[in-house]
């Protein structure tokens, strides 16, 4: 997954941005600041900081497992340690992935305050090996003692498509504001698969921060990106948090560096994502994404 800048630069001339890009050239031979910085800290909403770039642990998670677990524990591991050795600060986990031990076991010496954890609740029928789903406080607690934190900084209702889901998940939504309220979580939010739920996440005060798909073609979307970057929007202008997911089109593009830089470029460009999540499966994989946000930062600087 490597890509030279020069062929970045004739992708972008392709799509009419190539004066844009060559003026900021010579700083690209200088020292990230904040504002380029692929691995700085942004703020997500507005109770959590975190780096702008997050691994994602659940590449086609499901039955706590992925393929990033299929491909072996060792070899994830160190991929999650290089993550971190690279500059990231944010771990992406959820039940339906099965990753909170193992990126316990990985970041267990390093300082707690100094990285963020996200976890997700799944409730929905099938998605995990047994029939019945705790309440948030259970679930919450169990997540702890799984990863080995006495706090998680951000927990999401996983996967809301209906536009009532607020409705449907209050007596949920409000165990974790009372875990909030303890500090046994930091923040709390939901996970959309459909612009309806986007669009009432938008609305809803209790969110404090929204994972939703993204990409300029679509894949692995809740719709065209014509409808859903308008959503994104209105929920970034309310004031929460948006993490990015699909990026990559859930690794559609592993292999293709022009549409990976062309992806990357598009999400920072909307101005409501304040935050990429990748499911890295090789640690070259990370400077990749690095490289390319670096530089999409820089053009847009």
């Amino acid at each position: 997954m490597k890509i030279h800048r020069r062929r970045f630069l004739e992708t972008a001339a392709a799509l009419g941005t190539a004066g844009l890009l060559v003026a900021k050239g010579p700083l690209l031979a200088q020292p990230a600041t904040a504002d380029v910085d692929p691995t700085a800290l942004v703020p997500l909403g507005k109770r959590l900081k975190v780096s702008r770039i997050g691994m994602g642990t659940g590449v086609q998670g499901i039955m706590r497992s992925s393929r990033q677990i299929r491909m072996g524990i060792d070899k994830f591991q160190q991929v999650i340690a290089a993550a971190y050795d690279k500059g990231i600060r944010y771990f992406d986990m959820a039940d339906l992935y099965g990753s909170h031990s193992i990126v316990g076991r990985v970041l267990k010496d390093k300082p707690r305050d100094g990285y963020t954890l996200v976890s997700k609740i799944w409730f929905l029928p099938g998605g995990l090996p047994e029939d019945k789903r705790d309440d948030a406080d259970v679930a919450v607690k169990r997540f702890l003692k799984e990863y080995g934190t006495d706090y998680l900084d951000l927990v999401q209702i996983h996967c809301m498509t209906d536009s009532d889901w607020p409705q449907k998940m209050r007596k949920q939504m409000d165990l974790l504001e009372s875990l909030r309220e303890t500090g046994l979580i930091r923040a709390h939010g939901v996970t959309c698969h459909s612009i309806p739920a986007l669009e009432a996440a938008a609305q809803e005060p209790w969110v404090d921060v929204v994972h939703a798909r993204i990409n300029p073609e679509g894949a692995y979307m809740d719709g065209p990106p014509k409808n859903v970057a308008p959503a994104l929007k209105k929920i970034h202008d309310a004031g929460k948090g948006v993490i990015g997911m699909k990026i990559i089109g859930q690794g559609r593009w592993r292999d293709d560096p022009d549409k990976r830089a062309s992806s990357i470029r598009y999400v920072l460009g909307l101005g409501s994502v304040d935050v990429m999540v990748v499911g890295f499966e090789k640690p070259e994989e990370i400077d990749n994404v690095k490289e390319l946000t670096k530089i999409a930062l820089e053009a847009k600087g």
